[in-house]
């Protein structure tokens, strides 16, 4: 008994039983006093078993408060049997004022009337991890208010077991331990408590054992393609046995599955495995019951090797083609496809480029390497409008395969540009002859070449510049144009540049400057001398009008003729470059001399002008002139300009009545005119030959010649040449004129092919280009033949033939040096020639009457014009001078 007045709060006091080593079924029985005056508890009892002197565990059964002023009877029905035995423990706590006691302590040979007596618990194996399950089986009937334990040994309890009613008198009580592991193998009892009695089963050991697990990994014997040998290493384990079991289990590095395989040898041959393709493979060894397996052991990491690829790659197709690149595409490179994961995919293509310049052709080859996982890429830089020949090439370390090369076209481009060094050309005064190559990369099928032009400087200040740019379009063979209309002494820029479908190349630009061409006078007749004295002769001086370059001055040049009068060769008279006064000339003995220097300024229209006023022009003394010689007088003007290069042309334009051909009617329509000419030479013959011949500007004629006379033979002289020039004109358009230009122009650089577009001009108007520099004739001037009858005709011809004094053989024979007349010549042949810069003389027959066997002629003349140009490389200002004589007519 426990006097709890006497005691502080949680002392306690402890009752310890003898020991018991029973061996059937027996029942503990006492009574228990448990009361307080004020109603509180004293304290609370307990009872411990404790078995074969362990740990005192849990209390089996317990009470505490106070339960009145009497005694209590409870009940202990304790499982545990010989050879094990147990010892009852009932300690009292203090808590208040009061009594706790304990008395009437019997064991009964008999089951005890209330508590429930448990059946032997047996022990519990399991593999680790697995769910352990003890069942306890009692006799009796439990109340509801019992509360059912399983009791650790340590003292660890677990409730909630689950209640099974068996019979009767009989009912288990289940409890369920969750993935129980080594740690958890201990010694387990089944308890059962009341507020009157208490069951307590023996102890049962729950036994864990770990699954076992090989500790070395499998062997590689051998490795394929599709299989590996290997050999399991099971003599050394990790956990409990017996080993009833061994079996593989593999699987692919990145899969996400694995593979069981039960092995029954030592050695083992896994099958249909993919290529190039790491395994683990680890061997499971299994015990006896549930999850007796355990763990897989240390994996064998290893490779299959790789397969040759199954086929080459299909699908090339190009998704989009430009000009420069292609962008192709295939299908995507499959692990069944390339059977190994190290491949590689190369793309190799090819085409063939022309060789510039005639050269050899180029074949271009080259191998690309294409990315992994990839089925798509952009060939680049890749030449327009050319073939390309594809193939692609799969390959791993055990073989390769190609598949059929495919071609592809790339698409056209701009062209390129045109070389600037291919463009050559040909000035003229107001035409340009320009031709250029074709573009070394046309990138396509040239359309058509565009050409444009623009004057952008020029030596004549009377031209606009800039002018207007204008636009040329030629087909694609046409890589030549004749440019026409141009103004001479001037700069043109221009630009050439060819087209193909996709639109303009590159542009090549090119400043070409056109020659300067000769003034013009406006003398559209023979003027007469306005007065003259004996030591003057006054004329009328018109002003020219530059042509590519301003007049910078007119000269006035007297040239003293000799005694006999030599005939001058038709159209051919020099310049007079060199300034000579007429006392530096009268010094040298020199024929000629500068009587006067003109200022443009000086002559802004046509002026009289008088030769031997014995004034003095800018230096130049003209003096009076000799009434006993014979004198020629020339007008020339000269244009200057700026530049490095210049092309000179000196001009000279002669007209002597000693120099023209014959005209004759012979038709009887036109025989009155041949009376009234034959008179008229006779009254001019009569006049003796004490006669003044001064050639005069701008063009000479012998003083004593009647004005009547001249005019009918500049009017026979022009309708022969009309119609000489109408049968002669051809190829009038730019395209034409480039044709026969390309054909027939072998010309230096000294010649000027433009001489022959201004044939159609008249002698007597017109002002054909001579070359400058003195050149004696060959004809004899100033002298008059007495007059022929028409009977006479052929008989005097065949005279002149042979004869010196008339001209008429130097003629003849220089027209049969130049003219093959069994040999028919084109309209153009006339033309080309004169392009070319030869001397030819050019003869029109026509048939007397319209009848073609007829022997005589109707009417010729002779048309002998000579050109050139010389170029002066200085850089200082030039003077460019240009002469202009016509000699009077003569009839034969």
């Amino acid at each position: 008994m426990v006097n709890s007045s006497q005691h502080a709060a949680g002392q306690r006091a402890q009752l310890l039983l003898q020991t018991l080593s029973e061996n059937d079924t027996h029942c503990v029985q006492f009574s228990y006093f448990l009361y307080s005056r004020d109603g509180h508890s004293p304290g609370a009892l307990q009872v411990y078993v404790r078995v074969n002197g362990g740990p005192l565990g849990i209390p089996v059964w317990n009470v505490s408060g106070s339960r009145g002023r009497q005694w209590h009877q409870v009940e202990l029905a304790v499982s545990t049997f010989w050879p094990n035995e147990y010892q009852i423990l009932l300690e009292a706590t203090v808590d208040r004022k009061g009594y706790i006691a304990v008395d009437d302590i019997l064991l009964l040979n008999y089951p005890c009337y209330k508590a429930p007596h448990f059946s032997r618990l047996g022990d519990v194996e399991v593999n680790a991890g697995q769910n352990a399950t003890f069942q306890c089986v009692a006799a009796g009937r439990p109340s509801e208010a019992e509360k059912f334990l399983l009791e650790r040994h340590n003292g660890e309890v677990s409730s909630g077991g689950s209640v099974k009613h068996l019979g009767r008198n009989r009912f288990s009580v289940s409890f369920q331990l969750e993935g129980v592991q080594k740690p958890e193998q201990d010694l387990y009892c089944c308890v059962t408590q009341s507020s009157r009695c208490s069951g307590v089963s023996n102890f049962a050991e729950l036994i864990v054992k770990v699954p076992p697990s090989p500790i070395a990994p499998p062997q590689l014997l051998r490795a394929g393609s599709t299989y590996l040998i290997i050999q399991l290493n099971t003599n050394s384990i990790l956990g409990d046995g017996p080993i009833i079991r061994r079996e593989i289990e593999y699987r692919a590095s990145q899969a996400p599955w694995s593979e069981i395989l039960g092995v029954n040898m030592v050695t083992y041959k896994l099958w249909h495995l993919d290529s190039d393709t790491e395994y683990h493979i680890s061997v499971l060894l299994t015990r006896p019951g549930e999850g007796g397996t355990g763990p897989p052991g240390p994996p064998l990491i290893s490779r299959t090797k790789c397969a040759e690829p199954m086929r080459a790659l299909r699908g090339l197709r190009a998704s989009e083609i430009q000009s420069r690149q292609l962008t192709l595409q295939w299908e995507t490179p499959a692990f069944n496809l390339t059977r190994c994961h190290t491949y590689s995919v190369s793309l190799c293509y090819r085409y063939t480029t022309a060789g510039g310049g005639g050269g050899h052709n180029t074949t271009v080859r080259e191998c690309l390497a294409v990315e992994h996982n990839t089925s798509r890429f952009t060939l680049r830089d890749l030449p327009p409008f050319h073939t390309i020949q594809i193939r692609l090439a799969l390959a791993n370390t055990e073989g390769k395969k190609e598949g059929k090369e495919v071609m592809f076209q790339t698409e056209e481009d701009i062209p390129g540009g045109i070389a600037p060094e291919s463009l050559t050309f040909t000035p003229l005064e107001d035409m340009i002859f320009l031709k250029w190559e074709e573009p070394v990369e046309p990138n396509g099928l040239i359309t058509q070449y565009e050409i444009s032009y623009q004057s952008i400087e020029s030596s004549d200040p009377g031209i606009n510049v800039p002018g207007p740019r204008r636009t040329v379009s030629k087909l694609r063979n046409e890589t030549y144009h004749m440019f026409s209309n141009l103004h001479p002494g001037t700069t043109y820029l221009i630009s050439v540049r060819a087209r193909t479908a996709k639109g303009f190349g590159q542009t090549a630009l090119t400043e070409i400057t056109t020659n300067i061409s000769a003034p013009t006078f406006e003398y559209g007749d023979m003027p007469s001398p306005l007065s003259e004295t004996e030591s003057t002769i006054t004329v009328l001086l018109r002003p020219a009008q530059g042509r590519g370059a301003p007049v910078s001055t007119y000269q006035v040049i007297v040239e003293e003729e000799a005694g006999r009068k030599v005939k001058r060769e038709l159209g051919v008279q020099d310049c007079f470059p060199i300034p000579t006064s007429h006392g530096e000339a009268q010094a040298r003995g020199a024929p000629h001399y500068y009587t006067a220097e003109l200022p443009p300024s000086s002559l802004p229209e046509a002026t009289p002008f008088t030769v031997g006023d014995n004034h003095t022009y800018n230096g130049y003394w003209n003096s009076p002139l000799d009434p006993r010689k014979n004198y020629l007088i020339y007008f020339q003007h000269c244009v200057s300009f700026h530049s490095q290069y210049a092309s000179v042309r000196a001009l000279e334009v002669t007209q002597r009545s000693e120099e023209m051909g014959l005209i004759l009617g012979v038709c009887a329509g036109g025989l009155v005119v041949l009376i009234l000419l034959l008179g008229a030479i006779i009254i001019i013959i009569k006049k003796g030959r004490d006669y003044y011949s001064y050639s005069y500007y701008p063009k000479p004629v012998n003083m004593n010649k009647t004005p009547i006379t001249y005019r009918q033979e500049k009017s026979n002289m022009m309708g022969s040449m009309e119609r000489s020039f109408t049968d002669q004109s051809t190829l009038q358009e730019d395209e034409r004129m480039a044709l026969s230009f390309m054909d027939t122009h072998t010309c230096s650089t000294r010649s000027d092919p433009r001489s022959s577009m201004n044939e159609s001009s008249s002698l007597l108007g017109g002002s054909p280009r001579r070359q400058c520099g003195r050149k004696g004739s060959p004809y004899h001037t100033g002298q008059l033949h007495p007059a022929v009858r028409v009977a006479d005709l052929l008989q005097h011809i065949n005279q002149m033939k042979t004869a010196e004094g008339y001209g008429f053989k130097q003629e003849y024979e220089s027209f049969f040096d130049g003219w093959d007349i069994n040999k028919k010549k084109d309209k153009t042949k006339g033309r080309h020639d004169t392009l070319m810069g030869y001397d030819r003389h050019r003869v029109k027959l026509h048939p007397l009457l319209g009848d073609p066997n007829s022997d005589y002629i109707n009417a010729n003349y002779i048309d002998v014009s000579q050109q050139s140009h010389a170029v002066f490389s200085q850089t200082h200002k030039h003077s460019h001078c240009f002469c202009y004589y016509v000699a009077p007519l003569e009839f034969i």
